[in-house]
């Protein structure tokens, strides 16, 4: 008898253990509530991964909005996102939350409510500053009012100003959170704010939310990939300021220095490389469509151009419009190379250039290195003449 109720207590303890990885295994985090004034629209529920976003699941909303969908409970808090069309909400889960979010559409990424998560409250204030400072970013580069000057610097300073704010009241303050891993990834377009291959400051951030998830999620990949980015930007940092300095064009010493490569898409699509150019004679110019005078400029180049293109001259010229679909119509029937960067009067470009005002224009040889810029050239023809028969 003894050994039968020893036996009916062991598998007893079996069963519990069983029962209990089962339950463990089964761990599910929800989110669900209403996104209304969205009929028929596809509500997607995606995971934002290392490599991008990933479809979870989608449903067809009906008339009153509701939705709800679950997942398997993360080790370490994980990010996702609810997704019409363009419009976006951010969302962090840490382990088995029950999140409801309720909104409108289509002011659905900034009007909406979150509830059942602190992380996801923190992360919708950080989203609303970041959609707010790249409304003020957009309205100082549209100001036509603004040189380049006053617009670069302007805009300079509200992104510093920025990351100040998000450095001192959320990454500093609480680096272990999901909101200051979220704050470390938030863009300016195709820019990173905090940009830990250019900054040594922006390095610190990356580095103190990696420490901190070391102890907190220790062995997540997302703090693995915290490190990783951390070390590899103190290894390019170095090499990005030198190469900074070695870009800082010295108008005695232009003619020998060697071209600094662009590779940006023109109007139609396609990767232009200045370097491709080799053996032409190049008008590398920098210009904004939508400033005063473009029009005139324009048709002064169109002029050069016509003179000088059969002989074995073009000009690369890169825009920096805020508007893609403007600038797409402004070029759509220039005769020669037009890119655009992005990043506007934020464009890499600019600085390794020295560019302190635009328009401005450089010219380059048949041998792919500069000649002079602008402001050394006082007889444009003659110096165009000159190249071409080099």
């Amino acid at each position: 008898m003894k050994h039968t109720f020893k036996n009916i207590c062991a598998a007893a303890a079996c069963a519990l253990v069983v029962a209990a990885l089962a339950s463990c295994d089964n761990r599910k985090f929800r989110v669900g509530g209403n996104i209304t004034e969205a009929t028929d629209s596809v509500l997607y529920f995606e995971n934002m991964s290392l490599d991008g976003p990933v479809a979870v699941d989608s449903v067809k909303l009906g008339g009153d909005g509701s939705f709800s969908f679950s997942g398997k409970a993360p080790e370490a808090p994980e990010f996702y996102r609810l997704r019409i069309a363009g419009q976006i909400i951010n969302l962090s889960v840490d382990s088995t939350e029950t999140i409801t979010v309720k909104a409108a559409y289509p002011t659905m990424a900034t009007a909406y409510e979150v509830e059942g998560s602190a992380e996801c409250a923190t992360i919708k204030e950080l989203a609303l500053k970041q959609i707010g400072l790249q409304g003020r970013v957009m309205a100082v580069e549209r100001n036509a009012a603004l040189g380049f000057d006053q617009a670069r610097d302007s805009v300079a300073r509200m992104i510093e100003a920025y990351k100040q704010d998000i450095k001192l009241n959320y990454i500093f303050k609480a680096p272990m959170r999901a909101s200051s891993y979220f704050a470390l990834f938030q863009a300016l377009g195709n820019r990173l704010i905090f940009n830990p291959r250019e900054s040594e400051d922006d390095i610190k951030a990356f580095a103190a939310v990696a420490t901190s998830w070391d102890t907190y999620h220790p062995g997540s990949l997302r703090g693995k990939n915290l490190h990783n980015i951390a070390i590899e930007g103190m290894r390019t940092v170095r090499i990005v300021r030198n190469n900074r300095a070695a870009a800082m064009v010295d108008a005695s010493k232009i003619n020998t220095t060697n071209i600094i490569d662009i590779a940006l898409s023109d109007n139609k699509g396609a990767v232009r490389r200045l370097t491709d150019l080799k053996g032409k004679v190049v008008m590398l110019d920098f210009h904004v469509f939508g400033a005063d005078g473009s029009t005139k400029r324009i048709m002064q180049l169109r002029d050069v151009y016509n003179k000088y293109h059969a002989r074995g001259f073009e000009i690369y010229q890169v825009a920096l419009d805020p508007d893609e679909h403007f600038w797409k119509t402004q070029t759509a029937a220039l005769p020669w190379i037009s890119v655009r960067d992005a990043d506007g009067l934020q464009s890499h470009y600019l600085q390794l250039y020295n560019v302190q005002s635009i328009p401005t224009f450089f010219l380059v040889g048949r041998d792919n290195a500069l000649d002079k810029r602008d402001v050394q050239i006082k007889d444009l023809d003659a110096e165009i003449e000159s190249l071409l028969g080099k």
